[in-house]
C-alpha cells in the first residue's frame, strides 16, 4: 500500500476522535505511566514554557503545570481537545497540526509529546517544527512504545491474532516514518537538528482482569490497534481472548493480570549557535 499522508491524517484524526471520550479510562492507564519521565528528559520545571504535541485529553499539560510550567498542548482532534478544556479550564489548548506549528520561532523552552509523535504522517517534520519553535537550549522529548518483545501486552494480542486472526484485515493506511526503535529516533532527532540526543528504556505494568479487558482498553483507547482488532471476525475473537488469557498466565497476581509494557523516551536539545 503506497503512503499517502493525507490519508494517515484522516485515519488518524478519525480513530482518535472515535477514542476520545473512552481514552482516559482505558489507554492512558498505560501512557500515563511514562509522563514524568517524559517531563524529566524536557527537563520541565517551574517558569518554563512548555509546548505539549499530541496533547490528548491533557494528561501530559496537567502534569507540567503541577511542576509550575506555563504549557500550551496543541492536538488535530477536536474531540480530544474538547475533553482537554473541560478537564484543565486554565491551560491553553489549540487545534492544530504538528508537521505545521501555529507558533512563533523560539517560543517554548521545551517541547514534549507523550506517544504522540509517531502517529504524524510525517514525524521528521513534526521535529523540525520542534526545533524551530524551541529556544537556544531547549528540549524535546517524546515517547515511543517498545517493540513486543519488551512490551507484553502488544505481544500478547499480535501473537494472538497471527495464531487465530489476520493481522492484516485492517483497510487503515500504511503508517508515515513512524519510530518502532531507538535507533531510528536518534537518527531523526539528529536529522532535525538536534545534539545531545539520548534515549532511555521505561518500564511499567499495566492491569487488567482478563484478556477480554486488554483487548476491550486497546479497541476503545487507539487508533491503528484499534483498526485491527476491529477488522477482526467475529468467529475469531473469542479465540484470540482466549490465546490471551492462555499466555498471559505467568503475569496473573491476586487480581488479574499484571502485564509489563514498556517504553522508551527520546530526547535532544537545541543547541545554542557559537561564533
Amino acid at each position: 500500500m503506497a503512503f499517502d499522508p493525507e490519508a494517515v491524517r484522516a485515519f488518524e484524526r478519525s480513530g482518535w476522535n472515535r477514542a476520545a471520550s473512552t481514552y482516559e479510562a482505558t489507554f492512558a492507564q498505560a501512557s500515563r505511566q511514562f509522563v514524568d519521565a517524559l517531563l524529566d528528559a524536557a527537563h520541565v520545571a517551574r517558569g518554563q514554557r512548555v509546548l505539549d504535541i499530541a496533547c490528548g485529553p491533557g494528561v501530559v499539560a496537567g502534569a507540567a503545570v503541577r511542576r509550575g510550567a506555563i504549557v500550551t498542548g496543541l492536538d488535530f482532534s477536536p474531540e480530544m481537545l474538547a475533553i482537554a478544556r473541560a478537564r484543565h479550564q486554565a491551560i491553553t489548548f489549540d487545534h492544530g497540526d504538528a508537521e505545521a506549528l501555529p507558533y512563533d520561532d523560539a517560543a517554548f523552552d521545551a517541547v514534549v509529546s507523550n506517544f504522540g509523535i509517531h502517529h504524524v504522517p510525517r514525524p521528521i517534520r513534526a521535529l523540525r517544527e520542534g526545533y524551530r519553535v524551541l529556544r537556544a537550549d531547549g528540549r524535546f522529548a517524546f515517547t515511543i512504545w517498545a517493540a513486543p518483545a519488551e512490551n507484553i501486552a502488544w505481544k500478547l494480542l499480535f501473537d494472538a491474532v497471527d495464531r487465530h486472526g489476520n493481522p492484516a484485515a485492517s483497510d487503515a493506511p500504511a503508517p508515515g516514518g513512524g519510530f518502532a526503535t531507538p535507533d531510528h529516533c536518534v537518527i531523526a532527532l539528529r536529522d532535525a537538528g538536534f545534539a545531545g540526543i539520548a534515549t532511555r528504556m521505561l518500564r511499567g505494568t499495566w492491569h487488567h482482569p482478563d484478556g477480554a479487558s486488554l483487548v476491550a482498553a486497546l479497541r476503545a483507547g487507539t487508533a491503528r490497534m484499534a483498526a485491527m482488532i476491529a477488522a477482526q471476525s467475529d468467529t475469531a475473537m473469542p479465540a484470540i481472548i482466549a490465546d490471551i488469557d492462555a499466555h498471559a498466565a505467568p503475569y496473573r497476581d491476586g487480581s488479574g493480570l499484571a502485564v509489563p509494557i514498556a517504553a522508551w523516551v527520546a530526547s535532544g536539545i537545541k543547541a545554542s549557535i557559537k561564533d
